[in-house]
């Protein structure tokens, strides 16, 4: 395995870690403000398959050999930073409302702006796109292909508590306004 695609992959680490100091800081924020959570179930299923596509993808090259193909891995990391920088433009256009864990307060407004104008759940894009483009950027197809199909599972999951959410938070706004 190439020292850099083990640099890569520490450094995403890096960024998961950066998400959870910015989650943790929110969820207070929001904490204060009446959130609540929905959706906790899946929240481990979620952290342990985000955790092993770094490692499945580190043991995957490791293990099978997995050769750096030119024509794959040049797009497959520009796909990478391409989603970091979507993720990051999910994060600083939500604020405080972004978290890892789907959190909603009473009285807050939908976010219909950045890359929320454009469509209703741009981070989970980025999810997808990351985390099929990680490991192909060394050829780690069966990570590639793992992950892709089982976060499929726990985003079909989380995308419905979030719109449930979400729904029950509009109808309490509407409420109000009456």
């Amino acid at each position: 395995m190439s020292a850099w695609f083990l640099l890569l992959v520490a450094l995403v680490a890096l960024e998961r870690i950066a998400e959870l100091v910015v989650a943790k800081r929110n969820a207070k924020t929001m904490k204060r403000l009446g959130a609540v959570e929905y959706g906790a179930g899946h929240y481990p299923a979620m952290v342990a398959l985000h955790t092993a596509l770094l490692i499945g993808a580190l043991v995957e090259v490791a293990l099978r050999d997995r050769p750096f193909v030119p024509a794959l891995g040049w797009p497959m990391l520009a796909l990478v930073v391409t989603a970091q920088a979507l993720r990051w433009w999910c994060i600083t256009t939500l604020g405080p409302q972004w978290n890892t864990r789907i959190l909603v307060a009473p009285g807050l407004p939908l976010v219909n702006r950045g890359p929320y104008a454009l469509m209703r759940h741009p981070n989970y894009l980025a999810v997808v796109v990351e985390g099929m483009a990680l490991p192909l950027v060394h050829t780690a197809w069966i990570t590639a292909g793992l992950f892709t199909l089982l976060n499929g599972l726990v985003l079909h999951a989380r995308i419905g508590a979030e719109d449930r959410a979400l729904g029950q938070m509009s109808a309490i706004a509407l409420s109000s306004r009456s």
